[in-house]
C-alpha cells in the first residue's frame, strides 16, 4: 500500500496532463468496481432465480434508489458542492459534521423502513418480501459506502476511493460465488451481501476516511451553515421526488400496469445501458468539484469552457456506446443472462438511445448545480416527471413495455431540453453582466 501511494506521489504524475489522466482513471476504475459490483450481483441472481422472483428484488431495488436519492440531496450534493468549494479551507471540521450527520440520516432511515416492513408483515404479508426486509436492514449500509466514497473526490483523491471500492469488489464478489454455489442466493441474501463488502471495505480504509478523526467543531466557525444546507438541500431534495417520475417511475409503472416479469426484462435491458451512466458520474466525481471551485472563486469564463467541452466528450462517448449495444444486442443479452432476455433485444436498440438525449443535459445538471442553482435542475426534472404522467401512463397502458421504453426516451429529451434553456439563459446574464462592467469600467 505505501509503495502504491509513492508512485501515486511521484514527480513522473505530478504534471498537469498526467495529474488529469491519474485521476480520471482512477474515478473510471472506482466506478467500474462499485457500480461492476451490483450489476455482477443483479445478473447472477436474475440468471439463478425466476422472472418473477428477479422482478420483486427489481422492485425492492428501486425503493432503495428512490431513498438513495434522498440521501444524496440531504448529504451528499450539499458536502460536495460546499466541501469542495465555499469551505475547502475548513474541509476537516466539515467533514466531521457530515459524518455525524451521514450516519444519523441512515440509522433512521433504515430504523423506518424495518418499521413500515414489520407493518407490512401484519396487514398484507404479500407485499412485505423478504428482498423488501433485506433492503430496509442494510440500506443505511450501501448509502455510507457511496458517502466514504464521495468524501475521498471532495479530497481530489479518486486512487483512494478506487481502492476502496476495490475491496467492495473483491468481497462481494467471493461472497456471490459462495452464495450461487450453495444455492442461498436471494433477494435477500443479495442485499446481505452488499452490505457486508462494504462493511469490509470501510473496516480496510477506516484510517483514511475524512470525519472520522479529529475534534474540530464546524459550527464554531459557521453558526448558521444548517440555514445555507437547508437553502441548497431543499431545492436538490425536491429534484430527488420528482427525479424518480422519470426512471424509477417507469419500473413501478409497469410493475402495476403490466407485470414484474415485464419489470424483469425492463431492469434487466437498463442494467446494459447503466454502464455509460456510471461513465458519466465517475468524470462528475472529478469535475463538480472542480466547477464549484471555478464559481467559488469567480471564473465563470473558464466554468461556461468548461462545460462545452464537457457536453461534446459525453456526446460523442454515448453516441458511440449506443452504436455498439444496437450492433452486438443479440449476442450480449444472450451471453449475460444466459438466453433468458433474448427477445427484448429490439427494444435494447431504442432504449441504449436515452444516455445519448441525456447527455447535454446530464453535463448541465453538473454545471448549474456548481454555480449553486438546485433550483434549475427542479425545473427540468418537473419537466421531465409531467411527461412521466402525461404520456407514459397511457403508454405503458397501451404499449405494455415497448411503451415504457418510448417514455423514458421521450422524458430523458424534455429534461435535456429544460436544462440547456436554462443553463443558455445564465450564460446570457453573465454575457449582460460582462458588457455593464466593461462600460463602467
Amino acid at each position: 500500500m505505501s509503495r502504491l501511494n509513492r508512485w501515486l506521489n511521484s514527480p513522473a504524475l505530478s504534471s498537469r496532463p498526467w495529474a488529469q489522466l491519474n485521476k480520471a482513471s482512477f474515478s473510471i476504475a472506482d466506478q467500474a468496481l462499485a457500480v461492476g459490483g451490483m450489476f455482477a450481483a443483479n445478473v447472477v441472481l436474475a440468471r439463478v432465480v425466476s422472472k418473477d422472483e428477479y422482478g420483486i428484488f427489481a422492485v425492492s431495488y428501486s425503493i432503495y434508489v428512490f431513498f438513495l436519492g434522498l440521501h444524496n440531496a440531504m448529504v451528499l450534493e450539499p458536502y460536495t458542492v460546499f466541501g469542495s468549494g465555499r469551505y475547502h479551507h475548513l474541509f476537516s471540521a466539515y467533514a466531521r459534521l457530515m459524518w455525524k450527520s451521514n450516519a444519523l440520516m441512515c440509522g433512521a432511515l433504515s430504523a423506518l423502513l424495518l418499521l413500515v416492513w414489520v407493518i407490512l408483515h401484519w396487514i398484507a404479508r404479500s407485499i412485505a418480501t423478504p428482498a423488501l426486509l433485506g433492503m430496509a436492514l442494510t440500506c443505511g449500509v450501501l448509502m455510507t459506502g457511496s458517502y466514504v466514497r464521495r468524501a475521498f473526490y471532495i479530497q481530489r483523491a479518486p486512487h483512494r476511493a478506487a481502492r476502496f471500492s476495490l475491496v467492495f469488489f473483491t468481497a462481494l464478489l467471493a461472497m456471490l460465488f459462495v452464495a450461487a454455489r450453495g444455492h442461498w442466493l436471494t433477494g435477500f441474501t443479495t442485499f446481505a451481501i452488499a452490505a457486508g463488502a462494504w462493511t469490509i471495505a470501510a473496516l480496510a480504509e477506516a484510517r483514511s476516511i475524512p470525519g472520522l478523526r479529529g475534534r474540530e467543531n464546524f459550527r464554531q466557525f459557521e453558526p448558521g451553515y444548517w440555514r445555507e444546507h437547508w437553502k441548497y438541500a431543499k431545492w436538490v431534495l425536491a429534484t430527488a421526488l420528482v427525479f424518480q417520475f422519470m426512471t424509477q417511475g417507469y419500473y413501478w409503472l409497469v410493475a402495476g400496469l403490466v407485470s414484474v416479469s415485464d419489470l424483469a426484462g425492463l431492469r434487466a435491458m437498463h442494467l446494459l445501458v447503466i454502464p455509460i451512466d456510471q461513465l458519466f458520474i465517475a468524470f462528475t466525481l472529478l469535475v463538480l468539484p472542480a466547477m464549484s471551485l471555478r464559481y467559488a472563486t469567480g471564473r465563470r469564463e473558464a466554468l461556461i469552457s468548461f462545460w462545452k467541452k464537457y457536453c461534446v466528450l459525453f456526446l460523442v462517448i454515448t453516441g458511440l456506446f449506443a452504436i455498439s449495444v444496437h450492433v452486438f444486442r443479440r449476442p450480449l443479452l444472450h451471453w449475460i443472462y444466459g438466453g433468458k432476455f433474448d427477445e427484448l433485444s429490439g427494444l435494447l436498440g431504442l432504449l441504449v438511445l436515452a444516455p445519448v438525449l441525456m447527455a447535454p443535459g446530464n453535463v448541465t445538471n453538473a454545471s448549474l448545480k456548481a454555480i449553486e442553482r438546485p433550483r434549475a435542475v427542479f425545473y427540468a426534472y418537473v419537466a421531465s416527471a409531467s411527461v412521466t404522467l402525461l404520456a407514459g401512463i397511457p403508454l405503458v397502458i397501451r404499449l405494455g413495455l415497448r411503451g415504457a421504453v418510448y417514455g423514458m426516451l421521450l422524458s430523458a429529451s424534455v429534461y435535456s431540453v429544460t436544462l440547456l434553456a436554462l443553463w443558455l439563459g445564465f450564460t446570457r446574464q453573465q454575457s449582460a453582466l460582462e458588457v455593464v462592467g466593461v462600460g463602467a469600467s
